[in-house]
Formats: C-alpha cells, sequence, structure tokens
C-alpha cells in the first residue's frame, strides 16, 4: 500500500453527512432576534450622525442583518443619500438597518 492510500484509512470520517450543516443552520435560526424599534429622539441622533458623514469617513456601527445584529468598524467608500445606504468596503448597509453609528476621530 503507498504512503497516499494508506494516510486516506485516517482521515475523518462523517457517517450522517450533512447533519453537521443542519445542525449549524439550526442553530443560527434559533438565534435570531427581531429588529429593534426606534424612539423619535435616537432617529434624529441617527440622521444627524448620518449627515455629517462623508466618503473616507472612519465609523464604527451596529447594524441588522437577516435576524442578527452585527459590529462593523471601517472606512465609508460611499454613501448613496438616494437610495439611502452606505459602502464600507463590499458591504452595502441601508440607513433603515443602522442601530447604532458613531465617527471615529482619527
Amino acid at each position: 500500500m503507498n504512503r497516499v492510500d494508506r494516510a486516506k484509512q485516517f482521515l475523518p470520517f462523517d457517517a450522517m453527512k450533512g447533519l453537521k450543516e443542519a445542525l449549524l443552520e439550526r442553530e443560527e435560526k434559533l438565534s435570531r432576534v427581531a429588529k429593534h424599534d426606534f424612539s423619535e429622539e435616537t432617529k434624529e441622533e441617527l440622521s444627524y450622525t448620518l449627515s455629517r458623514i462623508t466618503n473616507n469617513t472612519e465609523i464604527e456601527m451596529t447594524f441588522y442583518r437577516k435576524g442578527h445584529y452585527y459590529d462593523l468598524l471601517g472606512t465609508v467608500s460611499r454613501i448613496n443619500t438616494v437610495y439611502q445606504y452606505l459602502l464600507i468596503g463590499e458591504e452595502k448597509i441601508f440607513f433603515d438597518d443602522i442601530y447604532s453609528l458613531s465617527i471615529l476621530d482619527g
């Protein structure tokens, strides 16, 4: 038996193919949360902060996507006020999905 064939016998064996992926998908579905509503004061604060953002502004934010909140730190490469979104790297975040936003001094 050559070395390659001998090494294959020690590879991990998945007796139930797809079980690991199904468990991860189930865990993701169960960990989803509802999107929070904002007070008028919070909406005004976010609106003011968004009005101060330009291209190449460094920001820190929390945003909502598909049942989860994510934190993001990065530089705004584009802000589109017509379609209301920010582009940070390859990530497109719509204004309505932003939970918290701050501009980093730098």
